[in-house]
C-alpha cells in the first residue's frame, strides 16, 4: 500500500485483522467445513460431533458465516460451495493442509520482536521438527501450494529432449509429478530428508509414476548429490538458508547436471533495492523467526550466484506467479 493510501481504518484493519484468521484456522482445525459438506446443522449437532461446547460453538460457528464461509439458515450451518471445495478434507482441492501450517506459523510471528531484537528463530522448525502432526501440514501445505501452480509452469516451461530432472529438496514430489506429466519421455529425482520419504512416495504413487519418479535421501548440505542429470529444479529450498550456504548449493547443483543442462530456481524474489514486493519481504521475516541464517534473496543476488557457479544465459522466465514469486533459469557452460 503506498503512503497516501494509508487511513485510520485501515491500519486498524491491518492491526486485527488476525481474528479472522484465527477463526478460519480454528474451524480448520476442527473440521467443521468437513462435517457440513452436504449437509446443514444446528449447533448443538456440530458441538457434539466436535467434541465442543455449545455456546462457544455457536458463536464460531457465526463468524465463519459473518465472513461468508458458512451459509445460516435459522438455526442450521452449511458450507458455501467454495469452502466445501477447498476446507473439506475429502475434497480434491483440499487446502487444509497449508491453512494449518500458517496456524503452526502463529506462535512464532508473536515473538518476531524478539527475533529482531536477537537476530535468531526463536521457534523450532516446521518442516522437519520432530513433531510428525507439524511436519506433514508442512510437507503437504508445500503439495497444496504446489499444486496450484505446478501444472501451469510445466506446461509453460519446454523440458523437450530432456531425459532425468533432479528435484532438489522436492519435498512430496509435486514438480516432479507435473513435469513428467507433462513431459512423457522425463524421468526424475526426489532428494530430500529421510522424514520426507512416505509423504513423497505416497503422492507420487498416488498420480501412477512411481516407475518415472524416485526418491533419494539425504541432507543436501552434508551429503552428495546424484548426478547425470538434464534438469535441476530448486523450488523454494535457498531461502532456508544464508548467502554462503545457498552459493554452495548452487554449485553442487551445477555439478550434478550434465554439460548443458539446465538450473532452474524458483523463489520468492525481491526487487534489488530489497523494499518490495510485499511477500517477499514478508516471507523473509519468516524465515528470521524460523532459521538461523535464512532470507528472501534479490534477483540480482540469485543471478550472481548462478554466474559465480559457472551458469550461463542467466534469465527471470517470463512467467507471471503469485506472491512475487520467479524462476531464474540457466544453463551449464
Amino acid at each position: 500500500m503506498n503512503a497516501s493510501e494509508w487511513t485510520i481504518s485501515g491500519l486498524l484493519q491491518l492491526s486485527g485483522g488476525y481474528w479472522s484468521t484465527c477463526a478460519l484456522h480454528a474451524g480448520v482445525k476442527l473440521d467443521i467445513f468437513s462435517l457440513l459438506e452436504s449437509r446443514s446443522m444446528t449447533a448443538h449437532a456440530i458441538a457434539q460431533q466436535c467434541n465442543c461446547d455449545q455456546r462457544a460453538t455457536t458463536m464460531l460457528l457465526d463468524a465463519l458465516s459473518a465472513l461468508g464461509l458458512l451459509k445460516k439458515s435459522d438455526s442450521e450451518y452449511e458450507a458455501i460451495p467454495f469452502a466445501a471445495a477447498h476446507l473439506t478434507k475429502a475434497s480434491p482441492g483440499y487446502l487444509g493442509h497449508i491453512i494449518m501450517h500458517h496456524h503452526h506459523l502463529m506462535s512464532g510471528w508473536s515473538h518476531l520482536d524478539d527475533a529482531v531484537k536477537d537476530g535468531g528463530p526463536v521457534r523450532e522448525s516446521v518442516s522437519h521438527g520432530d513433531d510428525e502432526t507439524v511436519r506433514e501440514s508442512f510437507l503437504m501445505g508445500m503439495f497444496n501450494l504446489a499444486s496450484q501452480l505446478a501444472p501451469g509452469i510445466a506446461q509453460a516451461i519446454d523440458l523437450s529432449g530432456c531425459r532425468r530432472l533432479l528435484d532438489l529438496g522436492g519435498g512430496p514430489g509435486t514438480y516432479s509429478i507435473h513435469f513428467c506429466t507433462a513431459n512423457p519421455e522425463l524421468t526424475a529425482v526426489v532428494y530430500d530428508l529421510p522424514t520426507t520419504r512416505s509423504f513423497a512416495e505416497s503422492t507420487i504413487d498416488r498420480f501412477g509414476l512411481a516407475q518415472r519418479i524416485s526418491f533419494v535421501s539425504g541432507d543436501y548440505h552434508i551429503d552428495p548429490l546424484p548426478c547425470g542429470f538434464d534438469v535441476a529444479w530448486l523450488s523454494h529450498v535457498l531461502h532456508s538458508d544464508g548467502p554462503e550456504a545457498c552459493a554452495t548449493l548452487i554449485r553442487e547443483a551445477v555439478a550434478a547436471l550434465d554439460p548443458g543442462g539446465r538450473l532452474m530456481i524458483q523463489e520468492f524474489i525481491l526487487d534489488d533495492t530489497k523494499d518490495g514486493p510485499p511477500f517477499p519481504a514478508l516471507f523473509s521475516l519468516n524465515m528470521l523467526i524460523g532459521t538461523k541464517t535464512g532470507q528472501s534473496y534479490s534477483q540480482g543476488e540469485l543471478a550472481t550466484m548462478m554466474a559465480e557457479a559457472g551458469v550461463t544465459n542467466i534469465e527471470r522466465l517470463d512467467i507471471t506467479l503469485p506472491n512475487g514469486a520467479g524462476i531464474m533459469s540457466g544453463r551449464k557452460a
